[in-house]
């Protein structure tokens, strides 16, 4: 149902670019705005994971390192099946996490600092899986091409301000003002919801792979209460890479609503204790297996530094 429904929405973009497309020239507009789209595409999933790494300033961590960072995603990769995914550290007291990459053989996953320094082994080893799971699904790829959409039609709407009302049979100015006001807000809201969907099926499908919901759902809480306190300077540069992460680096919503980039952490936190009922999983560290590179982390957080 999750994929449906990001079909669904995805479909509604592309109308939406093609709508602002016949605007701006009519039906060869229309087919003009597909041909570009398809370009910013092309060159978007090729380059989505450079590009993203590179805004974050993010730095890779090699297979020697003595945090073990490297080795508990490589092993939980592959628990979910995927080949080891590049790992990069990212230097922000912010906990916080995303992946990125056009599929599982060009993928990587990135970490801040933060994150490092707050979660226990067992609670990082849950957001680990939560992007592996992104990656998994293929979320990495749908999210490049919504994010690029959603510029595009943003460029369009304002091309269609100035051009729309000028071509013959077209809509007067009052009508292209309100697509230029419009279209792009259409565009975002579906872009919040595709990535509100594709949250609660990586928490799932994340918890399925460390084994134990309940280490996701206790990292959730974490890096909600420090992203809510501490500045991430990057992502506030680049507000379009926000929903690219686990949890929301620029600003808390308390409800799934419109203008959210990711679901609230008290409903994905239910979900994951639902879904530990469910699983039969305990609270406790170490209740399921976790791959161990370095020493647990029970009691004090971040073993890491």
């Amino acid at each position: 149902m999750g994929y449906f429904k990001t079909a669904l929405l995805m479909a509604a973009m592309t109308a939406l670019f093609m709508g602002l497309g016949y605007m701006f020239g009519g039906r060869g507009g229309m087919l003009g705005a597909l041909v570009v789209a398809g370009l910013m595409n092309a060159v978007t999933w090729w380059n989505s994971d450079k590009m993203v790494l590179r805004m974050h300033n993010a730095q890779p961590v090699g297979t020697g390192d003595r945090s073990g960072l490297s080795q508990l995603v490589a092993e939980l990769a592959g628990r979910a099946g995927l080949p080891a995914p590049a790992v990069y550290l990212i230097d922000t007291p912010q906990p916080n996490a995303f992946a990125t990459g056009r599929n599982p053989q060009n993928a990587a996953v990135a970490v801040t600092t933060g994150l490092m320094q707050s979660l226990s082994r067992e609670e990082l080893a849950g957001v680990v899986a939560h992007e592996l799971a992104h990656i998994r699904n293929h979320d990495t790829a749908i999210m490049t091409v919504t994010a690029t959409f959603a510029g595009a039609i943003s460029m369009l709407a304002n091309f269609a301000m100035f051009f729309g009302g000028r071509r013959e049979n077209g809509p007067g100015p009052v009508a292209s003002l309100a697509m230029m006001l419009l279209a792009p807000m259409a565009a975002a809201l579906v872009q919040m919801a595709i990535s509100r969907t594709r949250e609660y099926s990586a928490d799932r499908a994340g918890a399925q792979i460390c084994g134990n919901p309940l280490w996701l759902a206790s990292a959730l809480q974490r890096i909600q209460a420090g992203a809510a306190r501490i500045d991430n300077a990057a992502a506030e540069r680049n507000p379009a890479t926000a929903h690219m992460f686990i949890v929301n680096p620029l600003h808390a919503y308390r409800h799934d609503n419109l203008f959210a980039t990711h679901p609230s952490t008290e409903n994905r936190v239910a979900a994951l204790r639902q879904m530990a009922q469910e699983m039969g999983a305990r609270a406790e560290p170490g209740a399921t297996s976790v791959p161990r590179a370095g020493r647990p982390g029970r009691g004090p957080r971040g073993p890491w530094a």
